[in-house]
C-alpha cells in the first residue's frame, strides 16, 4: 500500500509531515484530507483574525504532490458595536 505525507500550510508556516501514513488508495487519502482540515482549521483560527486559511498538501513517496485542499474561515461584523466603543452623550 502506498504512503501519503500530509503537508499543512497555514498561510505562514509549513508544517511538513515526515512520517505520512498508508492508505488502501488515493480515494481513502483524499477522505483523510478531508477530514483533517476542519480540525486543523478549529485549533489554528487566531481568536483576533477573521481571515484564516489552512492548505494541506499530499505528496506521494516520490515526493510529488498529488492533491491539495484547502479551507478558508472568513468572519465579518455585520454591525458597528463591536468596532467602536457606544458613546454616551
Amino acid at each position: 500500500m502506498p504512503r501519503y505525507y500530509f503537508d499543512v500550510y497555514d498561510g505562514q508556516k509549513l508544517f511538513r509531515d515526515e512520517e505520512g501514513g498508508v492508505f488502501d488508495d488515493r480515494a481513502a487519502m483524499r477522505a483523510e484530507a478531508m477530514k483533517v482540515l476542519p480540525d486543523i482549521a478549529r485549533d489554528g483560527i487566531p481568536q483576533d483574525g477573521d481571515r484564516q486559511s489552512f492548505t494541506v498538501r499530499v505528496r506521494n513517496e516520490r515526493n510529488l504532490t498529488i492533491y491539495t485542499g484547502t479551507i478558508l474561515f472568513s468572519g465579518l461584523w455585520l454591525d458597528d458595536s463591536a468596532n467602536t466603543e457606544q458613546k454616551v452623550y
